[in-house]
């Protein structure tokens, strides 16, 4: 199939380039705008209970105040804040308020009773944004407006005005994103550029992965995922944008040295140019469309999970690694049909000289002769690094961790927490209900709250009232604030709440209904939905990326080795990173979403090494190698291709700990090393050892490793229109 499918591009080269242009174009045209959720909550299914909670109090508090910025005003010089403060900070209330900015409804005034910290450092105003404009650039744009108008009208008053809260750091969050894109981006353009120019001792070579990945497969993936956020009404996360360039361009260069090493294989051979090209495609081309599958398949079954950023990163990848391995499969070798192979490989001038391999070559004599050891030693470095995955903590502060520490936003809600309570910055809601309407009585709501302030870890509770407006207008239903004595995205604050959860159903008066809202009530549901993903993804990824396996290798045994050592590479990656974080660096956990992200790319791109590695034993085998034989020259042969693609996709991703924030520190140094351990641990000695030990055993029930199953080394010559071989040396 793949031998065809090379002939037929070969021979149409050119139509095939100019098909993915035309089609790259009306694609990227015709593709709808799509807007980045930067919401928890509304990444969680309608019956979490937090969800239920903020529905309840858009219905009985239709206009009750959810501040979605927060003004912060301290002295310059440290001080307490004085009269001529309180006047100061009455005319940037007033002034923003005349400014009239889009989509601002109310700038609540200082009030020196309510608004002070108790040492008088620090003044609070909230403002009102209108909530239908949340997921639009007005929302954030209210909160650039707010903050360059209210330093305006602060300037000069020995007054320091910032601003945090929500709308403000959706707007950090944007800017953060923005830079991480581009660092990222840059990154990894000059890494992947850098890499395989030197791999190849070639200016094109590498340059043509990033024009293939970025020119064509990311426009290409990015129209197709803009239609189908729009078509299945996904949502869209801003941390997509930096995932999807390292997957597009890491995965894309991975194929391309996949087919150029191939190629550049059959050159040697003494293969015409577009022989060579045609062969290449049809001894990888199954191997990079498993390997696409197994990735597509690992990243599109996250639409099963119970969170929105997953169902939405999910499918967005898995558009994108195809698009990726449609483009590797068919325009990557009409460009390469097209160039004359002395520039492809230009200025390099020993590329026609069949290296020794001296190094890979000594790692295969060794893999072939002692593969128990081999299999002993790159197992238990395995093993030993995923025990150190048990102490793994999962924290959910995802708003703080994605950004800057210096972020204005992040900066306010620190000072908010200090100066007034950890739980200042976010108090959780409880909304009692009495059904069929009835009001709810003083004596009720006075002893529920008694009940809901005696909650350890609980520093305070503001029983509703009408002068507060937190009854709704028929009595039924009341908004008791609750203060948390912990950061609300704490580990802590969310065990509180899980207790406030159980108090507040456990104390509701008969004929009453109990719901717990907030941000920490949202962050405990998120721990639950996450506790779902991981029992229900995780082992359906797994059936399906082994089906894929076993097709491929028409094997029932090798799936099963072949997961259990990515299974391992997966909890080496979380003990490493866990040891790192927690242990050296003491960060109090990894964030919560970190291990599904290392087990999908950890499983999916290892399982790319692997198969390409397998692929190349049996191709051994099929030549009438014994099985210690095979895996010895699939080592010396496909080795270099594997410690080539996983060095430049680590490295890709290791750029990731530049953004300067938490979140993508870890991400880039797991995934990062993730990578490192499926390329040179897994795929490089523990599959081929593995298979080497088990021998003819590995591909049964099938015997896809006999002899005479696959193609020799010969050259196989590119047919002409009419089925006749073209003569050796055409090109």
């Amino acid at each position: 199939m793949f031998h065809r499918l090379g002939q037929f591009v070969v021979r149409r080269a050119w139509w095939v380039i100019a098909a993915w242009v035309v089609a790259m174009l009306a694609i990227v045209m015709t593709a709808p705008k799509v807007t980045s959720q930067t919401d928890e909550s509304a990444f969680l299914p309608k019956h979490y209970e937090s969800i239920q909670a903020a529905q309840l109090q858009g219905e009985a508090f239709p206009s009750s105040f959810t501040p979605a910025a927060l003004l912060l005003f301290e002295r310059n010089d440290g001080q307490a804040l004085n009269g001529a403060d309180q006047a100061t900070m009455d005319k940037v209330v007033k002034g923003l308020t005349d400014a009239h900015i889009p989509a601002v409804e109310t700038v609540v005034p200082v009030d020196p009773k309510t608004s002070m910290s108790k040492d008088g450092k620090y003044a609070l105003s909230m403002v009102a944004i209108d909530k239908t404009k949340m997921q639009s650039e007005e929302y954030t744009e209210a909160a650039k407006k707010l903050r360059s108008e209210g330093t305006k009208l602060a300037d000069g008053s020995g007054l320091k005005f910032q601003v945090g809260g929500g709308a403000a750091s959706a707007l950090d969050q944007q800017d953060a994103s923005g830079a991480t894109d581009a660092i990222v981006m840059f990154g990894s353009l000059l890494l992947v550029i850098l890499i395989v120019g030197i791999i190849f001792r070639s200016i094109l070579a590498g340059i043509l992965p990033v024009i293939l990945s970025l020119a064509i497969a990311m426009p290409v993936a990015n129209g197709l995922i803009a239609d189908a956020i729009k078509m299945f009404d996904l949502k869209s996360s801003p941390m997509t944008s930096a995932i999807l360039i390292i997957v597009v361009l890491g995965v894309g260069t991975d194929y391309f040295l996949f087919l150029a090493f191939r190629y550049r294989e059959r050159l040697r051979l003494g293969e015409d140019r577009k022989t060579a090209v045609a062969n290449a495609v049809g001894r990888v081309g199954e191997a990079i469309a498993s390997a696409a599958g197994a990735v597509a398949v690992a990243f599109a079954v996250l639409v099963l999970s119970s969170l929105g950023m997953f169902t939405a990163l999910g499918p967005a990848l898995a558009i994108a690694v195809i698009a990726t391995a449609l483009v590797s499969l068919t325009l990557a070798p009409a460009v390469l049909a097209v160039i004359p192979s002395k520039g492809v490989f230009w200025p390099g001038k020993k590329w026609m000289q069949e290296p020794s391999n001296a190094r890979f070559a000594a790692l295969g004599r060794m893999t072939g002769k002692k593969p128990g050891l081999v299999a002993l030693v790159s197992g238990g470095v395995l093993l030993v690094l995923a025990l150190a995955g048990v102490n793994y903590n999962g924290t959910y502060d995802l708003a703080g961790s994605s950004m800057p520490k210096g972020k204005e936003s992040i900066v306010v809600e620190e000072k908010l927490m200090s100066a007034f309570s950890a739980g200042a910055a976010d108090p959780s809601h409880v909304f009692l209900t009495s059904s069929g309407g009835a009001k709810l009585g003083d004596a009720a709501i006075k002893d529920f709250a008694d009940k809901l302030q005696g909650v350890p870890g609980v520093a305070s509770v503001v029983a509703p009232s009408a002068e507060a407006k937190t009854i709704s207008a028929d009595g039924a239903t009341g908004d008791f604030t609750v203060l948390l004595k912990d950061v609300p995205a704490s580990n802590k604050a969310i065990d509180t709440i899980e207790k406030v959860r159980d108090t507040a159903h456990a104390s509701a008066p008969s004929g009453s209904k109990a719901l717990v809202g907030g941000v920490t009530a949202v962050y405990k549901d998120i721990n639950t939905a996450m506790v779902h993903d991981y029992t229900l993804v995780f082992p359906i990824a797994a059936v399906l990326i082994m089906l894929i396996l076993g097709l491929q290798l028409r094997s029932v045994v090798a799936p099963w080795y072949l997961m259990a050592s990515v299974g391992l590479g997966f909890g080496a990656t979380l003990g490493a990173t866990t040891l790192l974080f927690q242990n050296v660096k003491g960060e109090p956990g990894l964030m919560f979403m970190l291990p599904i992200f290392i087990y999908l790319f950890v499983v999916a791109i290892g399982t790319d090494y692997n198969i390409l590695i397998i692929a190349r034993l049996r191709e051994e085998a099929r030549e009438g190698r014994n099985p210690r034989d095979a895996a010895r020259e699939a080592v010396k042969h496909g080795g270099p291709t594997v410690a080539a693609a996983g060095f430049i996709l680590a490295a890709s991703f290791a750029t990731f700990m530049f953004a300067g924030n938490v979140l993508f520190m870890e991400l880039g140094f797991s995934l990062a090393f993730g990578i490192v351990l499926a390329a040179f641990v897994m795929a490089m000695f523990f599959t081929p050892a593995l298979t080497a030990l088990l021998g003819h055993r590995a591909w049964w029930p099938g015997r896809a490793d006999s002899p005479g199953h696959g193609h020799g080394h010969g050259p196989t010559p590119l047919a002409d229109a009419h089925g006749v071989p073209e003569p050796a040396g055409r090109s």
